[in-house]
């Protein structure tokens, strides 16, 4: 599934070398959703951790990523994580390095269905919903 999100640049880690054959460098976004910001981590893996060299913290960019999930067995317990991939990091659109707060926070070109109500957060037209907000019993 590809997404996109566009934010400024909150914090931006060195690339981590986690086994012989695999490296990841991750960061994070703050995207304002209401009153509050969200800080929400990305990380990018092998060739895609240079992405994000050109930028700075303070830069307003518009990330494209995966969701990410597996699942495995620890001691008999089946464990599940899920990442936030980067495979594209770009500057948003009309941004100037800087952020404005809430303003310039919404995206240009029109949403998909209205199940998202974060406008800085869609999925590309090419992914299709996991579950219709009727479909959950979460009480939030």
């Amino acid at each position: 599934m590809a997404y996109d999100v566009t934010g400024r640049l909150h914090e931006i880690f060195d690339e981590q070398q986690v086994s012989e054959k695999f490296r990841k460098r991750e960061f994070v976004l703050e995207v304002q959703d209401g009153q509050y910001p969200e800080h929400i981590k990305f990380q990018m893996v092998q060739d895609k951790t240079s992405l994000i060299d050109p930028y700075k913290m303070g830069d307003e960019v518009k990330v494209t990523f995966n969701l990410r999930g597996r699942g495995f067995n620890k001691n008999g317990q089946m464990l599940y994580f899920t990442n936030l991939e980067a495979w594209k990091i770009e500057a948003a659109a009309g941004g100037t390095g800087s952020y404005g707060g809430g303003s310039g926070q919404q995206q240009a070109a029109p949403r998909p269905a209205a199940q998202n109500q974060n406008p800085t957060l869609r999925a590309q037209p090419s992914a299709a919903p996991i579950a219709g907000d009727d479909d959950n019993d979460l009480p939030f």
